[in-house]
């Protein structure tokens, strides 16, 4: 009988173990407080199934009138720190085939680059992404927001425009999938970055710079 509840102690423990490395585990991916925070915020109120979902980094999760200006079109915005197409990758489960969308845009890639991501790394991230979505969605239509120029990483230009190039051409092989070029849509007329249209950051948006998003964005989105 002893014996039976020192075995019973022992698996005890290790459940309780277990459990406690999966905690640690969770807590220890990125930007795991923001998605905690979203799941919260779904509990409350989960948005309607057959929305459109943007996905995507900080210009997304920056952009805080989003939902409210595409509200006709059932946006529902995950953006969420300075994530990456890996981190993109790593929580679609949760920031986007969780909502069944019948759109998904994504604004992504830009801090792949920006950490030391090759073009080429950059594109293969992107093509896990849409293949992880597609994988439980074949049919969902996709729209990509090519990688703008930012002032402040004018050094990443070169390999941030042959990574927008890559995906461009890989989309153009994707049925349901769009391209849109917002980046070219943000240059003055010699082809140069507009600092106006930039925080004092040089790299996170002004009201101005979502402006020109939100007119180019608009005619893409699906309709209910």
């Amino acid at each position: 009988m002893k014996r039976i509840n020192i075995i019973r102690i022992i698996l005890v423990c290790i459940a309780c173990f277990s459990i406690q490395l999966q905690a640690l585990a969770q807590d220890s991916r990125p930007f795991w407080s923001e998605i905690q925070a979203f799941q919260k915020q779904d509990s409350i109120a989960m948005p309607p199934k057959n929305g459109i979902v943007f996905i995507g980094s900080s210009s997304f999760r920056m952009w805080n009138d989003a939902e409210q200006t595409f509200k006709k079109y059932n946006v529902i915005n995950r953006g969420f720190g300075g994530s990456t197409l890996s981190d993109a990758i790593l929580y679609a489960d949760e920031l986007v085939l969780a909502y069944q969308p019948r759109q998904v845009v994504i604004y992504s890639g830009e801090n792949d680059v920006a950490a030391g991501a090759s073009a080429e790394e950059t594109f293969n991230r992107f093509k896990t992404l849409v293949a992880k979505i597609r994988e439980k969605q074949p049919d969902v239509p996709l729209l990509y927001l090519s990688m703008k120029e930012s002032p402040s990483r004018e050094q990443f230009k070169d390999t941030l425009l042959k990574a927008n190039n890559l995906i461009k051409a890989h989309i153009a092989t994707l049925p349901k999938a769009k391209y849109l070029d917002v980046n070219i849509k943000m240059l003055d007329k010699n082809g140069k970055t507009r600092p106006e249209l930039f925080r004092e950051d040089m790299l996170h948006m002004k009201k101005e710079g979502y402006d020109i998003w939100d007119k180019a964005v608009r005619p893409h989105l699906s309709k209910p």
